[in-house]
């Protein structure tokens, strides 16, 4: 919006750290929650529900609150936070740390998924970092392409909307969750 190179560098830093929080705010309790071995299928089944309320309620409610258009850079990365919570930042890696993916013949993609599962709070510190550090450069370089090369004219006429997949696949996986769950 400033129209500057720097002001878009500039707001990578809040954008990575009120990302980086909100995941942790997600994963950490799930994380710990791993630990309550006499209550994980029911604590799976209900994150199950969870993801999949969550996805249907996005997928009714489809509007953008219009106060979020125009951030101040000095609370980037509250905003940041705010809307990586609202949706749903870390909810893709709960079903990891609640132990939902499993395999009986594990190849090496699945052990190393099967190394996350047993992973302690370390570990998903690691991993939430390691994603938030991927998410920004990727992010990064493509406002940096689309500033630098499309404008903002570009961006304030043809913007899309990712929402509804987004919703839907939250659906997906919450379905596909619980029916593992209630099948096992």
């Amino acid at each position: 919006m400033e129209r500057s190179t720097r002001a878009l560098v500039a707001a990578l830093w809040p954008l990575m750290v009120g990302h980086l929080l909100a995941m942790l705010v997600v994963i950490l309790p799930f994380s710990l929650l791993v630990a309550v071995v006499q209550w994980q299928t029911q604590i799976q089944i209900g994150a199950s529900l969870l993801v999949i309320a969550f996805g249907s309620f996005r997928l009714i409610n489809r509007r953008h609150p219009r106060i979020l258009a125009r951030i101040r850079p000095t609370q980037l990365a509250l905003w940041s936070f705010a809307v990586a919570i609202a949706h749903g930042a870390g909810l893709m890696l709960v079903p990891i740390y609640l132990g939902l993916c499993r395999a009986i013949r594990l190849d090496r993609g699945h052990e190393a998924a099967g190394a996350l599962i047993q992973a302690d709070l370390g570990m998903s510190i690691l991993v939430s970092i390691v994603h938030s550090v991927t998410m920004i450069a990727a992010g990064g370089t493509l406002a940096w392409l689309v500033y630098r090369y499309l404008g903002l004219k570009f961006v304030s006429r043809s913007w899309f909307n990712l929402d509804a997949t987004w919703a839907f696949s939250l659906v997906l996986v919450g379905a596909l969750s619980l029916g593992i769950n209630l099948a096992t």
